[in-house]
């Protein structure tokens, strides 16, 4: 089912959801069941999956020189979309990137998660490559989301890159796509941040899913600014528990988030790691009870793996 068909079938009862990242490579699947059982009782009719893109490694060999080495660490995405509907019986939503994917790829891999009945997808530009200062797009590929969604929406009316393909079998993905609420660290402003995500509702797109927040002005404010620029569709925000004492400089610097003076000081003054834990879930608590008292539809969770502070929190809310 799509996430949209999700939202108005719970007539405003809010939904919980929640994303997961694939094992590293050499682990197997039930990490990654193990990290999901805890949180069904909750009942999510989504779930989320990363792709990881490809990274490269310099290998000193024995004549001193270097070699460049291809290497992809968390593999699996669309195998654990699979292995998730069919265990759970609940819609896995992979994550589909421009980065590291020509547009013949990206095709491919539509083709085969619409083979395995997979209804949704969320389409993103990817971060840039550890050893790259700036986004780089494959040659013949993608350079951002807009052109992405376009990609995914065209296959949805039957359009393929081949053009000569006679009686071709349409798609129908449910494209969700990236919002932020502070705005992306590469764009000049807000507002011009907001004008492109138009674009990609324009191209396609049915959903938004933000950046993590830990300020809910910041998400208010930006989807008052959303509905003014014209964009309809469902805003989801998602939500993060800080959990120690590194992700004070770490969440900033990565995701380009402020932290309010509040929770800074309280994680600041907390003895260890563990009490810094309990600090980010009730903190994300009291988010989630804001955010569902505003009506909004889903609450998504960025899990990382790790089940146990997202149970508290959704024990709370759900």
């Amino acid at each position: 089912m799509k996430v949209t068909q999700h939202i108005a079938n719970a007539n405003g009862k809010p939904l919980f959801s929640f994303e997961i990242l694939p094992p590293l490579k050499g682990q197997n699947i039930q990490s990654i069941f193990d990290s999901i059982d805890p949180l069904m009782e909750f009942n999510p009719p989504f779930i989320d999956v990363t792709y990881h893109r490809e990274e490269y490694e310099y290998k000193e060999l024995p004549n001193g020189l270097l070699q460049k080495k291809i290497v992809k660490k968390r593999p699996g995405t669309v195998g654990i979309c699979a292995g998730i509907q069919n265990k759970y019986n609940v819609d896995a939503i992979p994550h589909i990137l421009c980065g590291g994917f020509t547009k013949e790829d990206t095709e491919n891999l539509l083709i085969d998660l619409d083979f395995l009945g997979i209804d949704n997808v969320v389409a993103l530009r990817g971060d840039a490559l550890k050893t790259e200062t700036y986004f780089r797009p494959e040659k013949e590929g993608n350079e951002y989301a807009t052109e992405l969604v376009t990609q995914i929406s065209n296959l949805n009316n039957g359009i393929y890159l081949d053009e000569d393909l006679k009686n071709s079998a349409s798609t129908n993905f449910c494209i969700g796509v990236a919002g932020y609420p502070e705005k992306h660290m590469e764009a000049p402003s807000l507002d011009s941040d907001i004008y492109f995500l138009k674009q990609k509702i324009k191209n396609g797109a049915d959903y938004i899913i933000t950046q993590m927040f830990f300020d809910n002005r910041k998400f208010f404010d930006f989807v008052d600014k959303c509905r003014a620029a014209g964009i309809t569709v469902p805003i989801i925000p998602g939500l993060k528990p800080i959990a120690t004492k590194k992700q004070l400089n770490l969440i900033p610097h990565r995701f380009s988030v402020e932290l309010p003076d509040d929770l800074i000081m309280a994680v600041v003054k907390a003895k260890d790691n563990d009490h810094v834990k309990q600090i980010g879930i009730e903190w994300c608590i009291q988010q989630s009870k804001e955010l569902v008292a505003a009506g909004i539809p889903v609450l998504h969770y960025y899990s990382m793996g790790k089940a146990g502070n997202i149970k508290s929190i959704a024990s709370s809310i759900f």
